[in-house]
């Protein structure tokens, strides 16, 4: 039977977070999705730990892959989106450990001609290695308590992770970040995404995710902020692959997106013929 959400997780040579990310799926509240792994050309070692993983577990894993060619995030996202099996599609980042109700969030959030807008909480390195199975087991790595017995400092942002009810509806509400889509959590419906044509594939890092979204509310789709409600942590990582050139080539495309009212991008799922 088709699964009521599609996972799509993207990664790169980050065994050892993705592995801590299988388990937060393990987790969750809602039990009726798939995973599908966009894997932007890792080495065998990812591969081995998917093998593994499936074997031990009851998640429903499907592994995309391709070459290592440089950063073409995009391009294998679009290779996922095409392998999806559900209508609704939820788009994170393989160092993005989600909080038992996250895929039930997104699904309860979702409303039609929407795509949802969430949040993430940046964790620095020292505490990203401590994080063991059992801490996301018991949700240890989403209690402040247990963040600041581990070294984290207090501020705003915590508010995250202890927001619900009432607090958490105001804070989506007022919050003054404009809500975008954002590859570490975002969700959409699949025919939504097809007819902006997904990702536009000449994208390397930096806004390729927000141009896909910019495009989406082109088309009439609208934004709604969740960034308190549907929660991952994200877990340190060095970013060797940002680059300048590719920075500003990103930014005349988005640019070209808005200022034309771009709905359709040629550079995506379905090339011209």
């Amino acid at each position: 039977m088709q699964p009521k959400a599609s996972v799509i997780i993207s990664t790169y040579n980050q065994p050892e977070w993705l592995y801590k990310v299988f388990i937060g799926y393990e987790q969750q509240s809602f039990k009726d999705f798939e995973i599908i792994i966009a894997d932007d050309g890792s080495a065998n070692s990812t591969k081995i730990l998917i093998e593994q993983y499936k074997s031990e577990t009851d998640l429903t894993i499907t592994h995309i892959w391709h070459e290592d060619d440089g950063f073409r995030k995009t391009k294998i996202l679009n290779k996922a989106i095409k392998a999806s099996a559900s209508d609704y599609l939820i788009i994170t980042d393989g160092d993005c450990i989600p909080r038992l109700d996250f895929v039930e969030k997104h699904l309860h959030l979702r409303q039609l001609r929407c795509f949802l807008s969430g949040g993430y909480f940046k964790l620095p390195k020292s505490i990203s290695d401590q994080i063991s199975r059992q801490d996301i087991e018991n949700q240890n790595c989403f209690d402040i308590d247990w963040l600041v017995s581990k070294g984290l400092k207090k501020t705003f942002k915590t508010n995250k992770l202890s927001s619900s009810g009432l607090k958490e509806k105001l804070l989506n509400k007022f919050t003054p970040t404009k809500a975008t889509w954002d590859g570490m959590n975002a969700s959409g419906w699949k025919k939504d995404i097809i007819a902006v044509n997904g990702f536009d594939e000449r994208m390397a890092y930096g806004g390729e995710d927000r141009e896909l979204g910019e495009r989406l509310m082109n088309y009439g789709i609208r934004p709604i902020q969740i960034r308190y409600s549907a929660i991952c942590v994200h877990l340190y990582h060095e970013r060797s692959y940002k680059n300048d050139i590719a920075l500003n080539l990103n930014l005349e495309i988005r640019k070209t997106t808005k200022s034309k009212k771009i709905i359709w991008t040629d550079y995506g799922i379905v090339k011209p013929s």
